[in-house]
């Protein structure tokens, strides 16, 4: 297995403990406020884990007293760091998306690093252990699990400052939570304690804070621990996907070619080990999973 070089950022801690790495969000003198450098170095990160396969499972949280308190508001001009002389259409959002002028001044930065999430071939976990507000609270909704300390306040906050929903929260949160649900949080723009957001269905669970990260580690451990890790990174795009398709024979498609791939690698070993009763010896590699949808080039 290749060991690659620890990344070095302004805003994150990247740490990597018997497989599990911890991405904590470092700027705790600001609340860990996010901003376009933090969002660089998030999509950054979230597109490196792909290729550490020494890593099985991220856990995020943030230094300090918050998770992140939204995006830092102190910045002259756009906040945001959108170029305003443009005058984007939708077709430009389908032709030039990646055209530098649209991608660093039109592009939601908070979009750009939950596509990074969403595109993450290992399990995420994110430790809410306080203030997770705007982006602070979008950001997680593309992680696999939401944990969060009592002292933790979510906020779908948009409407205070006048602005819409980012980092692609219109598609994440209707699926997580319900229509009904999500529309009432983004109207009221309110701040929820972490007991409102778990019975809104958004938590997990609800941890004391000195109990939320060992609680995450336990959770991530579970997830990769004698699993496959071609099998774990497929099985979380395919129901990633899938969910949105418009037909089942959409599915069909990528599961068959999913079960295909893997039972011809570790699917054999993961018999054996269950006909020999012992425990498997899986040698996939995440960074090697294959092209089960069609969209790579």
């Amino acid at each position: 297995m290749t060991t690659h070089p620890t990344p070095t950022y302004e805003t994150l801690d990247w740490t990597v403990d018997d497989g599990i790495l911890t991405l904590t969000l470092d700027r705790p003198e600001a609340m860990n406020s996010f901003t376009v450098t933090m969002a660089d170095e998030l999509e950054d990160a979230f597109r490196r884990v792909n290729q550490h396969d020494e890593v099985r499972a991220v856990v995020v949280t943030g230094a300090g007293k918050a998770f992140c308190a939204g995006m830092d508001l102190s910045r002259e001009g756009n906040v945001f760091g959108l170029d305003e002389s443009l005058a984007p259409t939708p077709q430009d959002m389908v032709d030039r998306l990646d055209a530098p002028e649209i991608h660093d001044g039109v592009r939601d930065t908070g979009g750009r690093v939950v596509l990074a999430i969403f595109d993450c071939t290992k399990p995420v976990i994110a430790a809410v252990n306080g203030a997770a507000v705007g982006i602070g609270a979008t950001m997680t909704l593309a992680m696999d699990v939401r944990m969060a300390s009592t002292k933790a306040r979510v906020g779908f906050v948009f409407g205070r400052i006048g602005i819409t929903p980012e980092a692609c929260s219109s598609w994440f949160l209707p699926r997580l939570v319900g229509l009904s649900q999500a529309l009432e949080w983004v109207y009221a723009a309110d701040i929820l304690t972490a007991e409102e957001a778990h019975a809104g269905g958004l938590l997990r669970s609800v941890h004391e804070p000195e109990d939320l990260l060992p609680a995450a580690y336990a959770l991530a451990r579970k997830f990769v621990e004698s699993r496959s890790p071609v099998a774990v990174a497929l099985s979380r795009q395919l129901l990633y996907r899938n969910a949105g398709a418009p037909h089942p024979i959409d599915a069909h498609r990528s599961d068959s070619l999913a079960i295909y791939y893997a039972s011809q690698g570790d699917g054999k070993e993961g018999v054996a080990a269950f006909l020999e009763k012992r425990a498997p010896d899986f040698t996939s590699r995440a960074s090697e999973v294959p092209d089960v949808f069609g969209d790579r080039s």
